[in-house]
């Protein structure tokens, strides 16, 4: 298991390609993650694509492949988009994520995750998705989705994410945690997608404080990548350890705050994984040494 200094690190799942389980589940063992984010449609072929497909026999297969080299399933990905201009389609996206909910358990895991959409269908920018409006259709959704989880004793996680998401800030996140008041709703917590498109108001360490002040004990999991910042706009598809986030900083907070939680890399080139883990390994020594 990929551990250093109660922080458990793992990789999403479909950064690997899209493969039979028993196939990625072998593949993914070879980097020895202490767990994935698993979009069963992105990374695994065979997958149901049919609404009422997904049965606990589906979730078991999968659960005993990935059990079989200690791997688990930290999130299960379904990324919707709960704004949908198409209520129709909204309605048929929600249906899915429910779905999801419902099965979580039986894979072992006990997070689906979601960013929260645009007013566009593609969850591109639109500066109608920061109207008040869209803020109350959102909470609509995530109301109902997490009614569901509460059945189901599992968490929604939602993933805020800037500039062209319904929640693109931490103070909005905060406001849909008021809005939503259940132990049921958690956060995804990927610093990168929440820096603002021309990079950071003051420093990073106040940008952190920030965060945590909004939703920290709400974070249930971590992505983890990299950005730069090019011609004044936020590059941020990179892989940790290859641009400008400050990870100790970042590290030390989950350490004080979030002991043993799920950090999940992305953006990963298998390729060049033994850098990026020698990158973590280097910062955790940092920490450390500062303790």
């Amino acid at each position: 298991m990929y551990t250093i200094c109660m922080l458990q690190f793992g990789l999403r799942a479909h950064d690997f390609g899209k493969l039979p389980p028993e196939q990625l589940a072998l593949s993914l063992s070879y980097y020895k993650p202490s767990s994935i984010q698993l979009a069963l449609a992105k990374a695994l072929s065979g997958t149901p694509s049919e609404s009422g497909m997904l049965t606990p026999g589906y979730a078991r297969r999968i659960k005993k492949a990935f059990d079989a080299h200690d791997i688990a399933i930290s999130v299960l990905g379904c990324y919707i988009n709960p704004v949908h201009p198409d209520s129709h389609l909204r309605e048929k996206a929600l249906r899915k994520f429910e779905e999801h909910l419902a099965a979580c358990r039986d894979f072992g895991c006990a997070v689906v995750g979601t960013e929260t959409g645009s007013c566009n269908a593609d969850c591109s920018y639109n500066p109608s998705t920061q109207n008040e409006s869209t803020f109350d259709l959102l909470c609509s959704s995530v109301e109902r989705m997490v009614k569901t989880a509460e059945k189901y004793g599992v968490r929604v996680g939602i993933e805020p994410v800037a500039h062209q998401h319904t929640i693109d800030s931490a103070e909005k996140m905060q406001r849909l945690i008021e809005r939503i008041p259940s132990p049921n709703l958690s956060v995804i917590f990927d610093p990168v997608n929440l820096i603002p498109l021309t990079g950071f108001e003051s420093s990073q360490e106040v940008f952190f404080d920030k965060a945590f002040d909004a939703f920290g004990d709400k974070i249930a999991v971590i992505h983890a990548k990299d950005f730069v910042l090019i011609d004044g706009k936020k590059k941020g598809d990179l892989p940790s350890g290859t641009g400008n986030l400050n990870y100790e900083v970042f590290f030390k907070k989950l350490i004080e705050k979030k002991p043993f939680i799920d950090v999940l890399l992305e953006n990963s080139i298998p390729s060049k994984l033994e850098e990026t883990f020698s990158f973590l390994q280097s910062v955790i020594t940092k920490i450390n040494a500062g303790f």
